[in-house]
């Protein structure tokens, strides 16, 4: 059992990173509401746009969702123009995401609001609690 102090701190801790998250959150999911689009679609473009050519399923294993939880978002991002999806020339059976042109320039503007809100909390933080925050951070994303 948490101690009751402890656990007190570690609600703080909870909200913070709620409220954080929020933060970072918030610019990139105007600029989607406006084309009818949400986060889901901001992940998938993210990740195709660090992984050119990437495989359906690498996507999947990447996002740790389903092929049905994939399916409806990556398709509305095909046919809004924002991903084309080529066969692979190793195998025709495998379909290999990219940005289109518009693909590429929502995506760096979704980012960029991210990069942009990083770079002046790292900057005033400094390289010792960047190094801590990422640390930490990489820690969370493996606790599951």
């Amino acid at each position: 059992m948490i101690d009751p102090k402890r656990q007190a701190e570690l609600r703080e801790s909870i909200e913070v990173f709620f409220f954080a998250y929020r933060a970072f959150t918030t610019p990139p999911d105007r600029i989607l509401a406006e084309r009818g689009l949400g986060r889901v679609h901001h992940r998938i473009l993210y990740f195709v746009a660090r992984s050119p050519g990437i495989a359906v399923n690498a996507l999947l294993g990447v996002l740790d969702v389903s092929k049905q939880a994939l399916h409806a978002p990556l398709r509305e991002l095909v046919d809004k123009g924002l991903i084309a999806a080529t066969p692979a020339e190793h195998d025709r059976r495998v379909k290999q995401l990219v940005l289109t042109d518009a693909g590429a320039a929502l995506e760096a503007a979704l980012s960029g609001t991210q990069l942009a809100m990083l770079e002046k909390v790292f900057a005033d933080a400094g390289l010792e609690a960047e190094a801590a925050w990422r640390g930490l951070m990489e820690q969370i994303s493996r606790s599951r």
